[in-house]
């Protein structure tokens, strides 16, 4: 018998990541990560840029976990990067660079809280945070494209953060 939301069995737990949003502003994709933030128990979502919507068509697809998931709308990624950092915090970009590894070949601490970095739908984690970050983690990929869509890589990338803290 499938399970609804009313009779899962999955525990609730937090874990001490917060993601940094370095000018994610397409409102569905904004959604959609309310709604991974709340399904893997991060503990604060930071949205930082000049034009962050958060209307209707966000609404759409975070399926009201706007009302339960801490979170915040900062102008810049760089001094929110700087004051994590600042408190101890591991900062980790998502973003295919030169030096950056495979997030399933990296092991990812469990003695400090975690910052992870997702970029710009266009371009991606700018250069000043790249060069801030203690890790820069990619997604193999396997196909023609040399990308994928930031809430599905940001979807990836929690589920083996989360893994690998259990």
């Amino acid at each position: 018998m499938q399970l609804t939301h009313y009779n899962t069995n999955f525990t609730k737990r937090s874990f001490p990541i917060t993601l940094v949003c370095d000018n994610v502003t397409n409102a569905p994709n904004i959604g959609s990560l309310f709604r991974i933030s709340d399904a893997f128990g991060i503990e604060k979502l930071i949205l930082c840029g000049d034009h962050i919507p958060l209307g209707r068509k966000m609404t759409k697809t975070s399926r009201a976990t706007e009302k339960v998931v801490d979170f915040e709308i900062v102008k810049s990624a760089v001094s929110i990067v700087e004051a994590l950092k600042s408190n101890n915090y591991q900062i980790f970009s998502l973003e295919i660079a030169e030096i950056s590894k495979p997030i399933h070949e990296f092991q990812f601490p469990i003695d400090k809280p975690i910052a992870l970095v997702i970029g710009d739908e266009n371009f991606g984690v700018s250069e000043t945070i790249l060069n801030m970050s203690d890790a820069i983690i990619h997604i193999d990929m396997f196909g023609q494209n040399s990308s994928m869509n930031v809430v599905q890589a940001t979807n990836i990338a929690l589920y083996e953060i989360t893994k690998q803290l259990l």
